[in-house]
C-alpha cells in the first residue's frame, strides 16, 4: 500500500472517530442535562415545599424526620448537583470558553461552588446518617465525595494560579466525577434490562451492589487521565478502530437509555415542574 493510500485510510479513521465522539458527547451532554433538571424538579423542589418524604419513593431511607441534618445535606447535595450536571456540559464547550472567556469564568465559579456544596452536602449525610448499603457503600460513597472535594479545590486553585493545562486536567476530572451519579441509574437501568437484577437486594447489601458502590466513579477517572495524558497506545489505527466501534456501541445504548428515563421517569417529573 502506498504512503497516500495509507495517509487516506488514517484520515477516514481519524474522521469516523472524532464523528463517533461528537455523537456521544452530545447524547452524555443532553441525557445529563435531562437528569441534571430532573433531580431539580424531583428533589430539589420537594425540599422547597417541605415534601421531602417523597425522596423514599425512588431512593428508600433518604428522608428520616430524627436526622434533619442529614435531610439538609442530601437536600444541599441534589440542588448543587443538578447544577454541576447542567454547567458541566457547558464549560466544556471550546466555542464558549475560548470566545466567551468573561461568561465561562462566571460559570465556572458557580460550577466550582456546587461541586464543593455537593461534596459536602453528600459527605455531611454519609457522616450523620450513613448510607443505605452499609460500610462498603459508605466507603465507597466517601471516596467519590472527597475525590469530588479535591478536584473543585484543584480546578479553582490552578485557573486562579493561571496554570491553564493543570486546570484543564482537573476540571476534567471534576466532570467525570461530576457525571457519576448519572452515570450510576444508568447503570443499574442496564442491569435491570439485561439480567432482572441478578445480584441486587432491596437493601443495596448485593454482590452487584457492593460492585457499583466504586464503579459509578472510578472507570470515569480512568477514561478521564486517557483522555488528559492522550496516550500514544491510543493513537494507533487499530486502537482507534476499536475505539470508534466502542464509542458507537456506547452511544446507542446511551440514547436507547435516555429515552426510556425520560418517558417513565425524567420527563414527567421536568414536566410537572413547568406545568406546575
Amino acid at each position: 500500500m502506498s504512503d497516500r493510500s495509507i495517509s487516506t485510510t488514517e484520515t477516514k479513521i481519524d474522521q469516523t472517530l472524532q464523528l463517533a465522539g461528537r455523537l456521544l458527547v452530545a447524547t452524555v451532554w443532553i441525557s445529563t442535562i435531562l437528569f441534571g433538571l430532573f433531580i431539580l424538579s424531583f428533589y430539589f423542589v420537594a425540599l422547597l415545599q417541605g415534601n421531602t418524604a417523597q425522596w423514599n419513593e425512588v431512593l428508600p431511607g433518604l428522608y428520616d424526620m430524627k436526622t434533619e441534618s442529614a435531610t439538609v445535606g442530601i437536600g444541599i447535595h441534589f440542588a448543587a448537583g443538578g447544577i454541576i450536571l447542567i454547567l458541566g456540559c457547558i464549560q466544556l464547550i471550546d466555542s464558549i470558553r475560548v470566545k466567551y472567556i468573561a461568561l465561562h469564568r462566571w460559570l465556572g465559579r458557580i460550577y466550582i461552588v456546587a461541586s464543593l456544596l455537593t461534596a459536602i452536602g453528600g459527605l455531611l449525610f454519609i457522616f450523620v446518617k450513613g448510607t443505605i448499603g452499609g460500610l462498603i457503600m459508605d466507603i465507597g460513597f466517601v471516596g467519590y465525595g472527597l475525590g469530588m472535594l479535591i478536584a473543585a479545590i484543584e480546578t479553582y486553585r490552578h485557573a486562579r494560579a493561571k496554570q491553564l493545562e493543570q486546570h484543564r486536567a482537573w476540571a476534567i476530572r471534576l466532570f467525570a466525577l461530576a457525571i457519576g451519579s448519572w452515570l450510576y441509574r444508568m447503570d443499574y437501568g442496564f442491569w435491570f434490562l439485561f439480567t432482572d437484577g441478578i445480584g441486587h437486594t432491596s437493601d443495596f447489601h448485593g454482590p452487584f451492589d457492593y460492585f457499583m458502590d466504586f464503579f459509578f466513579y472510578l472507570p470515569n477517572l480512568l477514561v478521564a487521565e486517557v483522555f488528559i495524558g492522550r496516550y500514544e497506545i491510543m493513537r494507533t489505527p487499530i486502537a482507534k478502530r476499536l475505539a470508534t466501534v466502542g464509542i458507537f456501541i456506547t452511544t446507542t445504548f446511551l440514547v436507547l437509555a435516555t429515552f426510556f428515563f425520560t418517558k417513565h421517569f425524567w420527563g414527567p417529573a421536568i414536566i410537572g415542574l413547568i406545568t406546575g
